[in-house]
């Protein structure tokens, strides 16, 4: 369930409400190793390498933002824990990270080339990821324009250019 955020101090701009949320370093990360089904504090901390107080940090952000859910756990013997578990807000965010790492692997290469091809669970054909008309239909980037409302204009550079 999408969490309402409109108010006076939340910005109007969608992509600053969402950087709000997923804007630092640790936070895509740590929904990437969740992608990848770890689900503990100490598996997130031991993959990523991330320090115990960022790590609870941004696990509580995410979960404020309704994009992770914690659930308890208890192991014989061992005190009450919690899992994270990505919500359905947090799934879909799989165009995101497909996005950056589409970008990340044409833009900033590694010489190993791509880290984890995208492909189609029922045909097994390559994927990317790409903008569509609402019939479905691709639509090349360069036909893909930013509509601004009045109150809200892209800035532009000395020479007018955007």
């Amino acid at each position: 369930m999408p969490t309402k955020t409109d108010g006076p101090s939340e910005p109007r701009c969608s992509i600053a409400r969402s950087l709000q949320v997923l804007g630092e370093r640790w936070t895509l990360l740590i929904v990437r190793e969740a992608f990848a089904g770890r689900t503990r504090f100490a598996d997130f901390r031991d993959s990523l390498g991330i320090a115990s107080d960022l790590l609870t940090n941004r696990l509580n952000t995410l979960v404020e933002a309704g994009v992770m859910e914690r659930r308890p756990y208890q192991e014989a013997g061992a005190r009450l824990r919690h899992d994270y578990h990505l919500t359905p807000a947090g799934r879909e965010l799989t165009t995101v990270l497909a996005a950056l790492q589409q970008w990340g692997d044409a833009n900033r290469p590694h010489e190993d080339g791509p880290s984890t091809p995208h492909r189609s669970r029922s045909s097994g054909r390559p994927v990317r990821v790409a903008f569509v008309d609402d019939g479905g239909a691709p639509v090349p980037q360069e036909d893909v324009e930013f509509v601004y409302p009045n109150a809200v204009t892209p800035a532009r550079s000395a020479s007018g250019d955007e």
